[in-house]
């Protein structure tokens, strides 16, 4: 008998693999509850399965297709992946200092404005590039800043706006996007935690000059590690493109050769004519360059984008309706004009009330409630950033704030609706315990 098995029957067993792989059923207080996580299923497997079987181990036709597909989900010309959210940040900026814009690139020395409220690869290719961050304070209740405090912060050095949407919340970014047209700036929109998010109607990630994306598995989709720079703009995607492969002038795929029919028929800079134009370099670039199995997986993911939404914010108002008017925490408020694809549930101890954050986050944590800060806090106290040149407008009042008073915990789709109310009782035990006293 033969013992040849083909593709379709390993697809076959891949999926019945998943299938037992049968969920734990939840235990309050044993099982953990993460603040965030990968939400995978068996077309997810299969996806993976399916690449490697083909062998397609660097990018190739699901990295295309998934470049496509974000476009098309986004509405944006061009989607180039990469190997991270961060090398997704690193990519935007870089691209801004090509010497290809001539005037309008960003120089060393010149201001971004962001916010130190955050996490730190929004800000660290400013740095990196030898330009410099400039921080203005955020609003509690939203956690993002406002375009009145970043037009306050605008000097004549001022080149860029860099941010992003906090835990998926949208920024005013309407209005960011045309205070950056009339004062001539840049506008980089980090939508890493904020796929599905809208403002005023239209997706994040669409206003700006460049968008980015996170596929980290705590975000809204997938691919392990991986990330993605969009844009409307075809010279700048050429300049992202460059910079992720290498700085190199070539534009074919990898394995393709000469699809532009004059592979040695160039002549760049002082090199000879004919000088083999896969290695020639017009840019001071990296290998930022993401897998086909990794985009295989982010295919997968791609269309369940709708489905994870309705689930972040079914989870995170089943928290805030259970919350409200809980005394000595301020709840989160959405943007006016927004409908976020929540990335978590954001809670600030009041000064007043009769205990701590740290008293709050222990109580959970002990009962398997999983918590995290609200990122770096205030960046500028960070032993990274003592020391850089920077600015700061305004005072930053309550990003110490949220530095010593914030956190939050997760909606993702991970979490079922018991969960949910397993961990609004909690948190309401808690308040009520220590608003009576009780240790």
């Amino acid at each position: 008998m033969s013992t040849d098995i083909n593709k379709e029957q390993i697809l076959e067993l891949t999926r019945k693999y998943h299938q037992t792989r049968a969920a734990t059923e939840f235990v309050p207080g044993v099982t953990p509850i993460w603040p965030s996580g990968a939400a995978l299923d068996e077309d997810d497997r299969v996806a993976l399965v399916t690449a490697a079987l083909d062998m397609r181990i660097a990018a190739g036709v699901s990295a295309q297709k998934f470049e496509r597909g974000l476009a098309n989900f986004f509405g944006l010309r061009k989607a180039h992946l990469t190997n991270s959210g961060s090398s997704a940040n690193l990519l935007a900026v870089s691209a801004l200092t090509s010497r290809t814009l001539g005037e309008r690139r960003l120089r060393p020395g010149d201001e971004v404005i962001t916010v130190a409220a955050g996490f730190p690869t929004t800000v660290n290719p400013i740095v990196q590039n030898g330009l410099i961050p400039v921080f203005v304070d955020v609003e509690l209740g939203t956690y993002n800043t406002t375009v009145d405090r970043v037009a306050a912060a605008v000097s004549p050095r001022t080149r860029a706006i860099a941010l992003a949407h906090t835990l998926a919340n949208p920024y005013q970014v309407a209005e960011m996007a045309e205070l950056a047209e009339r004062h001539g700036l840049f506008l980089i929109e980090d939508n890493c935690d904020a796929v599905g998010s809208t403002y005023q109607g239209q997706l994040t990630g669409t206003f700006g000059h460049f968008a980015t994306v996170s596929f980290y598995p705590a975000h809204h989709i997938t691919t392990g590690e991986g990330g993605c720079v969009l844009t409307d703009d075809l010279r700048l995607a050429r300049l992202v493109e460059q910079l992720r492969d290498w700085g190199r002038d070539c534009w074919c795929e990898p394995g393709q050769d000469n699809t532009c029919f004059k592979r040695f028929d160039y002549q760049l800079g002082t090199l000879p004519h004919g000088y083999d134009h896969k290695y020639i370099f017009s840019e001071i670039g990296y290998n930022l360059k993401t897998t086909d199995l990794q985009a295989a997986l982010g295919v997968s993911q791609l269309g369940k984008v709708s489905e994870f939404g309705e689930i972040r914010r079914r989870n995170w108002n089943q928290l805030r309706r259970s919350l409200d008017g809980l005394p000595g925490l301020l709840l989160p408020e959405p943007t006016p004009g927004s409908d976020p694809s929540w990335f978590g549930f954001v809670l600030t101890v009041l000064t007043e009330a009769p205990f701590t954050r740290q008293e709050l986050v222990a109580f959970l944590e002990e009962r398997r409630i999983g918590t995290r800060r609200l990122f770096g806090g205030n960046l500028t106290r960070h032993p990274a950033y003592i020391g850089r040149d920077h600015r700061i407008s305004g005072g930053l009042a309550n990003t110490d704030t949220i530095t010593d008073n914030t956190f939050w915990v997760g909606v993702y789709p991970g979490l079922s609706p018991a969960m949910i109310e397993y961990m609004a009782e909690t948190i309401t035990e808690f308040v009520l315990r220590r608003g009576r006293g009780a240790v």
